[in-house]
């Protein structure tokens, strides 16, 4: 298990800014995007919401009204807008049963909470961690695939999201603020020195290694 992600944590504070990695205090907007942003990039995204916030201002109510024709006709600029237009009416009609009050969603147990979101069709791990983290106020590992990258370069190869998440030991004392950071600065730091090995030698962690005890424990040497 890897038990020190306090320690990276702390390593990319001195190294990084904090920003926020949305740029918006919208948790509608954020859910959206959440589900828009799969398997195409942002700028197509930011399409679909500004046609989305046109068409109903980001109300869960104005969403579900569409007719679903209109609503992939939004979307269309996200790619697989039949699937994701799916997705989120499923998602919609969720939280309709609870009234879209996202604080009241956010209070449940995280563990119920993560096994509801991951029975809606088209709500992967990676989705549902992101919308616990940064829509539902919960504190997770993000496990994408910069955190499977970044952790290849540490010596721990992962060959999915699952299997590099269970083997994170979160500590407590990260919370919601600290795992938008640390998920953020994940991201970032991949875009800036993952892209080649000549690049990754000038980075500032590039002298951090995973290293495995007998128990399968894991500590981060500098």
């Amino acid at each position: 298990m890897i038990t020190n992600i306090e320690e990276l944590y702390e390593a990319f504070d001195q190294v990084m800014e904090h920003k926020r990695w949305w740029d918006t205090d919208n948790k509608w907007e954020i859910l959206l995007g959440a589900v828009l942003v799969q398997n195409t990039n942002w700028r197509n995204v930011d399409y679909s919401l500004t046609n989305l916030a046109e068409e109903t201002q980001f109300l869960p109510e104005k969403i579900l009204a569409l007719e679903p024709e209109r609503l992939q006709k939004i979307i269309r600029p996200s790619g697989f807008y039949k699937g994701k237009s799916r997705t989120i009416v499923a998602l919609m009609t969720w939280l309709e049963g609870y009234q879209f009050d996202l604080a009241r969603v956010a209070q449940k147990d995280f563990d119920i909470l993560r096994t509801e979101l991951l029975a809606i069709k088209g709500i992967g791990e990676e989705t549902a961690d992101v919308l616990l983290v940064y829509v539902f106020d919960h504190s997770t590992f993000i496990a994408d695939k910069y955190a499977q990258r970044l952790f290849e370069k540490f010596a721990f190869k992962a060959a999915s999201y699952r299997q590099l998440k269970n083997k994170i030991v979160w500590p407590a004392s990260i919370g919601t603020r600290q795992a938008q950071n640390l998920h953020g600065w994940i991201i970032e730091y991949g875009q800036t020195y993952l892209k080649n090995d000549h690049v990754w030698q000038s980075g500032p962690l590039n002298n951090f290694k995973l290293k495995l005890d007998f128990q399968g424990n894991a500590s981060i040497k500098k």
